[in-house]
């Protein structure tokens, strides 16, 4: 039988299918704290409950494509520097029917998650981890006030691998920075950090190591508007 005979009689109805999901993972820092965007559903199952910005992937719809239309239509961001970060494919993550879901995953700076507040159909909150470096195991959502917000699905699962995978990936990538105005000061990378690994880190060692490792380069300026010294800015130095 040729190629084409076999394209000519080939029944796509012959094997089941799952349907594909995308859902964002999208972190950033507000006050001082890692956060996610998240977005309320309005309709079954589990309407009312917190979930990752997502939605299904069109059949004409690449995956890549259907990540970018989530941001803009669910998360209502622009744009964002999307990477796949995992897919999740367990069978009763869904109880409409089998759904497979690719995570991708974004760093926001924080003006993209000012003004956000709960009570809308889309809030930042707060990424509680309770285990210590890349131990991994769960994690939660919570608001300001430090209430714990219930999340869809799987969502928390896949919430927690992003953390870790942020934090494997904190000491050899850019991902820090991401998070930083292209001009920053040493006390607001310690901050992302600090943030990202949920633990305080000694300031001057973390400083000595940061500028030993050469990754950051001197801007010849200093910080505006502060009552004290104003502190040297800095840069990412890509070339590095």
């Amino acid at each position: 039988m040729s190629e084409s005979e076999f394209l000519a009689g080939y029944d796509p109805a012959a094997y089941e299918r799952p349907a594909l999901a995308v859902d964002l993972v999208l972190l950033g820092l507000r006050s001082g704290r890692l956060t996610v965007l998240l977005t309320r559903r309005s309709d079954p199952p589990q309407a009312g409950r917190w979930a990752l910005p997502g939605g299904f992937v069109g059949i004409a719809e690449t995956l890549d494509a259907a990540a970018e239309r989530v941001l803009r239509d669910k998360a209502r961001i622009a744009r964002a520097r999307l990477e796949q970060l995992y897919t999740f494919g367990a069978v009763g993550r869904d109880p409409r029917m089998r759904i497979v879901s690719v995570a991708y995953l974004a760093l926001l700076p924080e003006r993209d998650l000012a003004g956000l507040g709960a009570g809308s159909d889309l809030t930042a909150a707060s990424v509680a981890v309770p285990w210590a470096g890349e131990a991994g195991g769960p994690v939660s959502a919570v608001t300001e006030r430090g209430e714990a917000l219930a999340l869809a699905f799987d969502h928390a699962d896949i919430l927690a691998l992003a953390v870790l995978r942020l934090r494997g990936k904190l000491d050899y990538s850019d991902v820090a920075f991401a998070l930083l105005p292209e001009h920053f000061t040493l006390r607001q990378l310690q901050d992302v950090h600090e943030a990202i690994l949920g633990a305080p880190l000694n300031k001057s060692a973390f400083r000595r190591r940061t500028l030993d490792r050469g990754r950051i380069a001197p801007t010849g300026a200093r910080e505006a508007g502060t009552a004290f010294r104003p502190a040297e800015l800095y840069r990412f130095d890509r070339s590095r």
